[in-house]
């Protein structure tokens, strides 16, 4: 290897059982000869280190190496064992568990369905006083394949010792869905595990987790679009969308922004009616869908419009559920049609991006009107929700509710609007609220 050598032993290998060795001998000296400051940190970090003794990502490298066709799922001698599930053990005799120790191990883990035991070590077995260091001796347990436990801890490994011995740029991105494919976009400490795989860097972080989203979500899967056209079938009778475009534009207007966003973008269809008004200098269309900004893309022309035009534009990929700095300073924000997608349980998330961190003066938002429902007869076909992956509809006083609350934690009034044909029963089959940040709120 470019950092030593590496050994397996083969300790015990019958028809029935077998055990493989991996030992890594980390040279760091011969690292830094000629390479200065290829390890990080300072001087004295280059040569008085952990590196030979513990698991980290030198492992993870080597095991790609020595376990190559393991990791691809290929097998000559014994194919069908490839996707074979069976019984496996792997033990790590010095584990770093840098910052949450046994606990962040287990949350690791155990969500994987591994049976974990672990034993602190101490810092010198001849220095007692000096208490327990970092490291733990674990010995996991899991009737799986070998890929799946394999590719488990090529990420997990690295994650848990947070310190990466390599650059990491855009292909670490690549490696990391490659290898977390299937499990990682439902794990439930998969922010902490992108942040550090990706030695926390921010832009790094936001992709892979956008994507990771876009995996988890059937909404934001390719060829399906999240925003209002998911609707159309239902509402093109009463022309819903254009009325909900067109409150949304008043609401916009009104409000006199400037630099606005369009959250959930999806093809662009409100890009479009902003791209018409002179009053928006800057507009950003995000959506956490690549497929919806390529085809929005497309539709706004964006290749062959005047310069003037298309630099008032700006599409991002991105998610509501983590923070973005590229939405700060915003004089708008519009939502429309979107947080009905999304799990009650994350919704809370997309509160705090929207609200506390971006915080635009004005925030236009829309969602469907559960009550307005029954004009349809959904109930006679057996839907409850008006698309297939909404994950919930309010009612007008849910609905109202919620936002009153939004309000008040962040600093905001709110009023709201009906959109579309209002019955005196069920109300309007949209409803809409604006919230404008209080003066005392406004930086």
């Amino acid at each position: 290897m470019t950092f030593g050598k590496a050994f397996v032993f083969f300790p015990e290998a019958t028809d029935s059982r077998c055990t493989a060795a991996l030992l890594i001998d980390v040279d760091p000296v011969g690292m830094v000869r000629g390479r200065a400051g290829s390890m990080g940190g300072g001087l004295l970090d280059q040569y008085v280190n952990d590196r030979p003794y513990a698991a980290s990502s030198f492992l993870s490298v080597a095991m790609t190496r020595v376990y190559g066709s393991a990791f691809r799922g290929q097998c000559k001698e014994r194919p069908e064992l490839v996707d074979s599930v069976i019984p496996l053990t792997a033990k790590m005799p010095a584990l770093p568990c840098r910052r949450g120790g046994d606990v962040f191990l287990r949350n690791l883990l155990e969500p994987l369905g591994y049976s974990v035991k672990a034993s602190r070590l101490p810092l010198d077995e001849k220095f007692p006083e000096w208490g327990a260091g970092p490291y733990f001796s674990v010995e996991i347990e899991k009737t799986t394949t070998l890929k799946e436990m394999l590719s488990h801890l090529y990420v997990l490994i690295p994650v848990l010792d947070d310190n990466k011995h390599y650059y990491v740029g855009d292909d670490e991105v690549e490696k990391l869905l490659k290898k977390g494919e299937g499990w990682l976009a439902s794990h439930p400490e998969k922010e902490a595990i992108t942040r550090r795989y990706l030695k926390y860097q921010p832009s790094l972080a936001r992709e892979a987790l956008a994507r990771l989203v876009e995996e988890e979500d059937p909404a934001f899967e390719k060829g399906e679009e999240s925003g209002p056209a998911c609707e159309e079938p239902l509402e093109r009778e009463i022309s819903l969308n254009d009325a909900r475009l067109g409150a949304v534009m008043a609401a916009l207007k009104g409000s006199g922004a400037k630099r606005v966003a369009d959250l959930g973008c999806g093809e662009g269809k409100l890009i479009r009616e902003l791209l018409k008004e002179r009053q928006f200098e800057q507009i950003i269309g995000m959506d956490v869908s690549v497929r919806a900004l390529e085809i929005a893309n497309e539709r706004l022309h964006l290749e062959t419009i005047p310069s003037r035009m298309r630099d008032r534009i700006t599409l991002i990929h991105g998610s509501l559920l983590y923070r973005d700095r590229r939405l700060e300073g915003l004089d708008a924000a519009a939502v429309v049609e979107v947080i009905e997608h999304l799990d009650p349980p994350r919704l809370a998330a997309a509160e705090r991006v929207i609200f506390e961190f971006a915080k635009p003066k004005t925030v236009i938002l829309t969602t469907p009107n559960i009550e307005y429902n029954v004009m349809w007869k959904l109930e006679e076909t057996g839907q409850k929700f008006r698309h297939g992956d909404h994950r919930f509809e309010w009612t007008r006083q849910e609905f109202q509710t919620w936002a009153n609350g939004i309000a008040a934690r962040f600093g905001y009034s709110v009023n709201f609007l009906a959109i579309g044909p209002e019955d005196a029963k069920v109300g309007a089959p949209t409803q809409m609220a604006v919230f404008a940040l209080k003066q005392a709120e406004q930086p």
